[in-house]
């Protein structure tokens, strides 16, 4: 399928820090990402979900663990693997991200990989803490039908990339919806200059799966006020007890556990400027990493020496609004790049109009929203 325009074709560049070469997750270096959509009718309903898989740094990351920050800014999910990365502070799994009812057979694919991996797990020493993330695909797809299997998991690792990311309906994206538009996967990067001629990525990568539709707005116009997707009211009721949003931040910088938190936290800033609300429903997840920052899994001496960002000066401001300004625009990356999708009991999600979104956000026009129009 022709790659629909990117939010930066059509003039929509939230901030001022600049995007690295693929605008992506993957320009960290060492972070990959993979794929597996199920999305096909020859089942008794719908299936319109699937799994991503994220590699986060090169190498084994069972043997060598990436230092990593969570920040829960909603917890209504049902994610797997968070309370050991909030006590240590460490991923050793690729991460994966599904559907509500997937997290089980995502996480046995994890394992799976990691046996086949690392044959000292069980053995020699102790287990491993695989990370799921998810959303609830059930407005389009089959939920209850449980299509993800733990092969899939095994399949998108296969495909994973270093390469742009493939955004919108695709993968765990497939069956997502955001402010009543269809949605999905997106990602964007930022260049973080240190001053001393040293520079550094961060890279997001967001399941977008939230939001009203009235709520939609793109550089600080409330262009969801103008906009009404089919069916937005069935999908607004929806989304008040069923959304979600994953916000996936990689960065090369030495960050620690307690500086990636707070790098993660200023996720929902991004997330507030699209209009997201964090609803009571709604399971609002963001997770940084280092792949620089590593600990061995078996430590050769009893103190460890490291490295981490000096946190007086500049640099740790540009970190947050990179994240603020990445986690933005991937979302609306999301919606730009999905195309519509019918689902189970005809529940219909709209592609975005995106050259009407770019119109009405334009700098030049007046910020007086336009009377709504229905968009099927």
């Amino acid at each position: 399928m022709r790659r629909k325009p990117r939010p930066r074709d059509l003039g929509i560049a939230p901030g001022v820090l600049t995007p690295g070469p693929w605008n992506s997750l993957t320009d960290v270096p060492g972070v990959r990402v993979g794929h597996l959509t199920l999305d096909h009718d020859d089942a008794e309903l719908p299936v319109r979900t699937g799994v991503t898989v994220v590699v986060p740094a090169a190498g084994s990351v069972f043997r060598d663990k990436p230092a990593a920050g969570l920040e829960v800014v909603n917890g209504f999910g049902k994610a797997a693997g968070l309370s050991q990365i909030v006590e240590l502070g460490l991923l050793e799994t690729p991460l994966a991200l599904t559907n509500t009812l997937g997290v089980g057979a995502a996480f046995e694919g994890l394992v799976r990989h990691s046996l086949d991996e690392h044959p000292e797990i069980g053995v020699s020493t102790g287990t491993v803490n695989p990370v799921v993330f998810e959303c609830n695909d059930g407005w389009l797809n089959d939920i209850r039908g449980l299509h993800v299997r733990p092969q899939h998991v095994l399949d998108a690792l296969q495909a994973a990339s270093d390469g742009p990311v493939p955004e919108g309906a695709v993968g765990a994206g497939t069956g997502m919806v955001a402010f009543g538009w269809k949605a999905g996967i997106g990602s964007s990067s930022r260049v973080v200059e240190a001053g001393d001629g040293t520079c550094f990525t961060l890279g997001v990568l967001v399941l977008a799966n939230f939001g009203l539709a009235e709520d939609l707005t793109v550089l600080g116009t409330p262009v969801g006020r103008s906009l009404t997707p089919q069916q937005a009211g069935e999908q607004a009721e929806f989304a008040r007890g069923a959304g979600s949003c994953v916000v996936l931040l990689a960065t090369d910088a030495p960050a620690d556990a307690r500086q990636l938190r707070r790098i993660a936290k200023r996720a929902t800033v991004g997330l507030a400027r699209t209009g997201g609300i964090v609803q009571h429903g709604s399971g609002e997840y963001a997770l940084a990493w280092s792949t620089t920052h590593r600990v061995p899994h078996r430590p050769s001496d009893a103190v460890r020496a490291s490295s981490a960002l000096a946190e007086d000066g500049p640099l740790m401001d540009l970190f947050f609004r990179a994240a603020a300004e990445t986690t933005e625009e991937a979302v609306l990356g999301a919606l730009f790049a999905a195309h519509p999708v019918t689902g189970v009991r005809g529940h219909h999600a709209p592609a975005l109009p995106a050259d009407r979104v770019a119109h009405l956000a334009s700098p030049a026009r007046r910020r007086t929203p336009e009377p709504p129009t229905h968009t099927s």
